[in-house]
């Protein structure tokens, strides 16, 4: 399984950024994604989860309203609509994915995504 994340950068302080998410070698349609982060020195974070068909989100209250996951089963991609940044919202952004039944709630824990990509970074500055 492969999961590249890209679409991370150096954005100011009420800017957006769109994170793609490109996966292979799993079935993404039976996938649920999730999108974490990780600033220094913290743990990572859980930001926003989506079903497999696209229909049921989650996301964490400190990103409720400004950012928003979505995902083309068709190009096997989950994206991260990221609005309204703050220096806050800097990280390291890892998408993830678990193959899941069509009735799973979506996992909000790290530990609920046995396949990860490697992070990409977001800066948010003034």
């Amino acid at each position: 399984v492969q999961l590249q994340a890209s679409g991370g950068g150096l954005v100011q302080i009420g800017g957006s950024l769109r994170l793609s998410c490109a996966a292979s070698g799993l079935t993404f349609s039976r996938a649920a994604m999730g999108w974490f982060r990780q600033a220094p020195g913290k743990e990572r974070e859980f930001v926003a989860a989506i079903s497999r068909s696209g229909r049921t989100t989650s996301y964490a209250d400190s990103v409720k309203g400004r950012l928003t996951i979505s995902r083309d089963n068709d190009k096997k991609t989950v994206f991260l609509q990221m609005n309204s940044l703050t220096p806050e919202d800097t990280a390291n952004y890892y998408c993830a994915a678990v193959h899941t039944i069509l009735t799973a709630p979506l996992d909000t824990t790290p530990t609920g995504y046995p396949y990860w990509g490697r992070g990409t970074l977001v800066t948010v500055s003034s």
